[in-house]
């Protein structure tokens, strides 16, 4: 059962590479994306499927740490993400499209439960606007930022 299914592009005044650069760069994350304030490295180095690391972002103005996955690799082109939280299990795959001199970023987010129980289905129903809105927001940021580091660094 898919309960959540987002996606947001965003065009970039960089070539692809630079774009690939920054989104492949896990331990500048940080201070690439306004959002997250720590990762650590659990498995893997550099990127590649099977690099796991923690990701803790603030959300609504409160911590949340979440372990990541990568699941997925076309280098230079496209990557899935893997997470798994409170009954969920979350995807986020990044796909780049070159366009003329530039790069349009497009990020798709899913979440899917695949046995809600009552109170699950009853919670999801009561937030389920208020979790759209603050996933939509925190998307768009990772994509605003990801976007002035690849631009500053093709002006580089």
């Amino acid at each position: 059962m898919s309960d959540v299914v987002l996606t947001l592009e965003r065009s970039i005044d960089a070539p692809t590479d630079a774009v690939w650069q920054v989104l492949t760069d896990l331990d500048a994350a940080p201070t690439v994306l306004s959002g997250v304030t720590k990762v650590e490295r659990l498995a893997g180095s550099g990127y590649t499927i099977g690099t796991r690391w923690r990701e803790t972002r603030t959300m609504m103005g409160r911590e949340a740490t979440e372990e990541m996955e990568v699941v997925g690799i076309d280098p230079g082109r496209s990557t899935m993400l893997a997470a798994e939280a409170h009954g969920m299990r979350y995807r986020t795959e990044f796909t780049l499209e070159p366009v003329g001199a530039g790069t349009l970023l497009r990020m798709r987010f899913s979440g899917t439960s695949e046995t809600p129980s009552w109170a699950q289905r009853l919670a999801a129903k009561l937030t389920a606007r208020l979790g759209l809105a603050v996933t939509r927001k925190a998307m768009q940021q990772d994509l605003d930022d990801i976007a002035a580091a690849a631009e500053a660094r093709s002006r580089a």
